[in-house]
């Protein structure tokens, strides 16, 4: 029965995809009896936890009953109370948790609120799971720099545009709902310069609702060669424009694009580029707790050099187009051998229509 629970409050967690960054995902339940008297989850950050939510839905008293929560109750003062002093209030007999928080403000002192307080606790119920759904807090939290996601899409034969540099469409129309998704659950989407100039997008996330979140545009600009009349600079969305440059911008234009509301970044030169571990601390200090990597090759390739990528999501279009100036996702200097390749583990293999997209984690060294 615990799993039952316990997969239910996992449902009602990612109902906040999207909307806690860089909270995390929560879903809590409540049994009495041998039924679910209450439900809540973590619906927006600085919002009700997922625990007084699921207090506040309850059909009749608590006492007595068991709670199923996915991440161990806090036990700090932040934007609300700690949730584990309401689950002692309320006169809560037992409580199932999914994952212990290893945010430094809680670490356990959750779990030791109610065990000294006579609640029986039962810990590591469907963890991995609530580990997967919460990948992109539980690095934050431990470390202050995003979770980063290289998302690709490739031919069959491994070219990310034709020689024209023609790319619209290589997936279908399922492949690309799923990477606005993608978008609305992370809190930035980056891109190099070149992309901009190629393509002239806008990085929003546009779900069939419509009430999608859209990311913090990160433009990876060296020189500040952005147009002042790119879409991202005008585009109307709550979430602001950044471009990341370095010593070689030219300080006027600089001075322009934050007149017209973007946010500059000057990282160090690292081999004559922006430095993207400097960059990825600095996004992390913003409470950027995520980024969507939706690069070109060369941007990609420096990215896993510099090691920042944690997760790839390679979407494969069955389309073959040859030509051997087209580009791939991966480009830069690349390895000399084949020793020397980076390895992607713990693989997924999804369908979207005739596409398919494997999903796997960079392996560490």
């Amino acid at each position: 029965m615990e799993i039952k629970y316990m997969q239910r409050a996992l449902e009602l967690a990612a109902k906040g995809i999207g909307y806690t960054n860089p909270n995390p995902l929560v879903g809590a339940v409540i049994v009495k009896n041998g039924k679910i008297i209450g439900e809540g989850y973590h619906e927006v950050c600085g919002s009700n936890h997922a625990e007084v939510n699921a207090f506040k839905n309850a059909t009749e008293d608590v006492r007595g009953a068991t709670m199923y929560v996915t991440l161990e109750p806090c036990s700090h003062y932040g934007k609300t109370p700690p949730c584990a002093n309401a689950i002692v209030q309320k006169g809560i007999k037992k409580v199932v948790i999914g994952l212990k928080d290893p945010n430094p403000l809680v670490a356990g002192r959750g779990i030791q609120i109610l065990r000294d307080n006579n609640i029986e606790v039962i810990t590591g119920v469907m963890e991995e799971e609530g580990r997967e759904l919460n990948e992109i807090f539980l690095k934050y939290i431990t470390t202050k720099v995003p979770f980063c996601i290289l998302k690709t899409a490739m031919t069959l034969d491994g070219k990310i545009a034709a020689y024209t540099g023609d790319s619209k469409w290589i997936t279908n129309e399922f492949s690309r709902k799923y990477v606005h998704a993608l978008r609305h659950r992370v809190s930035g989407i980056m891109v190099g310069i070149g992309t901009i100039l190629a393509d002239d997008p806008f990085l929003n996330t546009r779900l069939d609702s419509g009430n999608g979140s859209d990311p913090t545009r990160i433009i990876v600009d060296s020189s500040t060669r952005i147009p002042l009349e790119a879409k991202v600079l005008h585009i109307e969305s709550k979430a602001k424009t950044i471009i990341v440059a370095t010593e070689l911008a030219d300080k006027n234009k600089i001075k322009a694009l934050e007149d017209i509301g973007a946010e500059i970044i000057i990282t160090p030169l690292k081999n004559n580029r922006v430095d993207l571990t400097y960059l990825m601390k600095a996004l992390g200090e913003r409470g950027i707790d995520s980024v969507l990597l939706e690069g070109g090759s060369e941007l990609n390739y420096s990215a896993i050099e510099e090691g920042i990528v944690d997760k790839v999501n390679a979407f494969i279009a069955p389309k073959i187009i040859g030509g051997r100036g087209a580009k791939t996702p991966i480009g830069g200097v690349g390895k000399a051998v084949m020793s020397e390749a980076i390895s992607i583990e713990n693989i997924q293999i999804h369908s979207f229509g005739d596409d398919v997209m494997l999903e796997g984690y960079v392996k560490s060294n």
